[in-house]
């Protein structure tokens, strides 16, 4: 499972104080609060809730940035393993067909037909 980035949930770097934190925590939810913002969602404070209160607690902030640490560091393992596997998928990418934007457009246009006759 993927960890959330609480940092880039409440727009600061990861060296940001307190501070920091609770002045865009507050424009955050100021920004996004559903009596001020009728198009926003409830899950978009919910996420910023949980990254504040992650953050804002020294403890919980140590164990998140050494549970952050431990995924970079599986991640950079894993594409280190295996640079002939990642080299042969970019060449085989690169070998694909490209679709022109004219081969798009003529095939949306053929997809809207077919949704029409069918109707």
């Amino acid at each position: 499972m993927k960890l959330p980035d609480y940092y880039a949930i409440l727009e600061v770097k990861p060296t940001a104080t307190t501070t920091e934190l609770k002045q865009s925590y507050r424009r955050l939810v100021r920004l996004h609060h559903p009596d001020l913002n009728q198009q926003q969602q409830d899950n978009k404070i919910k996420h910023l809730n949980e990254a504040y209160e992650i953050l804002s607690d020294p403890q919980k902030r140590a164990a998140y940035n050494t549970l952050l640490l431990q995924e970079y560091q599986r991640i950079m393992t894993q594409q280190t393993a295996s640079p002939a596997k990642a080299q042969s998928t970019r060449q085989k990418t690169q070998q694909e067909h490209k679709m022109t934007w004219a081969e798009g457009f003529k095939g949306f246009v053929e997809e809207l037909k077919k949704g029409m006759r069918e109707e």
